[in-house]
């Protein structure tokens, strides 16, 4: 066994090295997930290298997370281009009982990851940016420095390329080569600058020296990791918003001093917005009462983050539950909007009177729960002046139809993208794959459901030209006591959800 490893790690540093004397692509293109960034944090007086970066591309100001808006279920739509849907990853927290049938699991851990990928025999049901370019021949390079489990999502299968984390490497010989290169990994900080700095050497030295990826994914975990804990303005926050931006400009920097930026095309987006908490929603424990003791002894239902999943099996009871606990759910001020299975007929409208069909929110998957539900939210400041409150726990957070949540930044600059452009035009997580694939002159599969942002190359039609539309759907119960609406628009025949509301009376 010691004589296979060190075998494998010679062949991981002699197709390293082959790779090093390869031509490099003579496009190239670098995304960068900066982990929970809101659109009002790119300032001139927190980013100014993000600022400049726009000032020089283009500005997408109706850029939208996916619902749930959580790292890892947008960590896989940014990888596969399609919605929960269609890859089937649906939380941060998700329930497959085939690998647990009492819990959820934590997607922030790879080896959860791994296990619901032994157990389902797919970990996404969609196929990845990664695997599409392998078959045409190219090369994706992910790095990151947040959960091990969000930098795994971004190249899953490890197709033709590499991913680098602070916690594994994969292929694992070529682990080696990474502590070389970079070092031990650093512990893990408030703001987190360290292990950010990590992942852009990573991208930096290994990428560009030698790996010389087609597209390179790069996940930056602040400020999302400062501003759960320390909160949205919160001066350790702006201290590592101001510490990413520089990150974003080392990378730019290098790249003109190696005379590469010429021909490198950088997007810059977040994998959702952030709002502050006020503590008010304990899902679990509005759930309790209607809980059921098992045979052996365990829960018959499981709340996995905001999916609730009733494991009695279909039928009426179980129908006439899911019912019964959604009409408790609708008298809480705390709890928002709240997501039910679609009916026959199709519709905006869940088989519960007063719900939204999981179909609005893209979430009808073979995995999908019961029930979903999001906190509530509201648009009152924090003090430090930030717009955007939800009833979720903690100081600050993500991952409701909050318009704070959903609503995220897209700046994009490079050789083939529109200059000094601003656009209104509503654009999603969802498209940067299939406009990844369009940039390197590849077909968009049909597996994929977001779409090209033609609008944003320099060789797309006018901003001007792209149709727009805004739409509402809106459900009530019976008695009108609870009345929710999706708020939609709709650009070049996709819809986007922008936020949901609910009225009480």
């Amino acid at each position: 066994m010691r004589f296979l490893a060190v075998m494998l790690a010679a062949l991981a540093l002699g197709a390293v090295a082959m790779d090093a004397q390869l031509p490099q692509p003579s496009r190239t293109h670098l995304v960068i997930v900066v982990d929970g960034l809101r659109p009002d944090y790119v300032t001139p007086a927190l980013m100014p290298r993000l600022v400049r970066l726009g000032q020089r591309g283009i500005v997408f100001n109706a850029h939208h997370a996916v619902f749930p808006t959580v790292t890892r279920v947008n960590a896989s739509s940014i990888a596969t281009g399609t919605y929960p849907e269609t890859h089937g990853l649906l939380g941060n927290t998700v329930y497959v009982p085939s690998v647990n049938a009492t819990r959820g699991l934590d997607t922030g851990s790879r080896a959860n990851l791994e296990a619901i990928a032994r157990a389902e025999g797919r970990l996404l049901t969609a196929p990845s940016l990664g695997e599409i370019l392998q078959q045409a021949g190219k090369k994706i390079f992910a790095c990151g420095s947040g959960t091990s489990g969000a930098a795994f999502l971004l190249n899953h299968t490890v197709a033709n390329g590499a991913i680098v984390h602070h916690e594994f490497t994969r292929p694992p010989a070529f682990a080696a080569r990474v502590l070389e290169k970079l070092g031990p990994p650093p512990p893990h900080a408030l703001p987190n600058a360290a292990q950010n700095r990590r992942a852009v050497d990573a991208y930096l030295t290994l990428g560009l020296e030698e790996l010389h990826p087609d597209v390179t994914l790069m996940w930056i975990s602040d400020p999302d990791t400062t501003a759960h804990t320390r909160g949205i303005g919160a001066p350790a926050t702006r201290e590592a918003l101001t510490l990413v931006d520089a990150e974003i400009g080392r990378i730019e920097d290098t790249l003109q001093a190696r005379g590469l930026l010429a021909r490198t095309n950088l997007i810059v987006t977040s994998d959702h917005g952030f709002s502050t908490h006020t503590g008010a929603l304990k899902l679990e424990a509005l759930v309790d009462p209607f809980v059921h003791t098992m045979p052996d002894g365990s829960r018959d239902i499981v709340v996995s983050e905001g999916a609730i999943y009733l494991r009695g099996g279909p039928g009426v009871n179980v129908a006439a539950r899911v019912a019964a606990i959604v009409a408790a759910l609708q008298r809480r001020p705390e709890v928002g909007a709240i997501f039910t299975r679609p009916t026959a007929r199709g519709g905006a409208e869940g088989t519960v009177p007063g719900t939204l069909s999981f179909d609005v929110a893209r979430w009808n998957h073979a995995r999908s729960g019961d029930i979903l539900v999001s906190a509530n939210w509201s648009r009152d400041t924090n003090d430090a002046g930030y717009e955007g409150k939800t009833t979720q726990s903690g100081t600050a957070g993500h991952g409701t139809s909050s318009p704070y949540d959903i609503h995220n930044p897209l700046i994009a600059a490079g050789p083939d993208v529109r200059e000094h452009a601003v656009s209104d035009v509503p654009t999603g997580n969802v498209d940067l794959a299939p406009t990844v694939l369009r940039l390197l002159g590849l077909p968009v599969p049909d597996t994929m459901t977001g779409r090209v942002i033609e609008e944003a190359l320099r060789d797309g039609p006018p901003l001007s030209s792209v149709q727009v539309g805004h739409v509402t759907e809106t459900v009530k119960t019976a008695d009108a006591s609870y009345e929710l609406t999706a708020h939609i628009s709709i650009a070049a025949g996709r819809r986007y959800l922008d936020f949901t509301d609910v009225t009480r009376r």
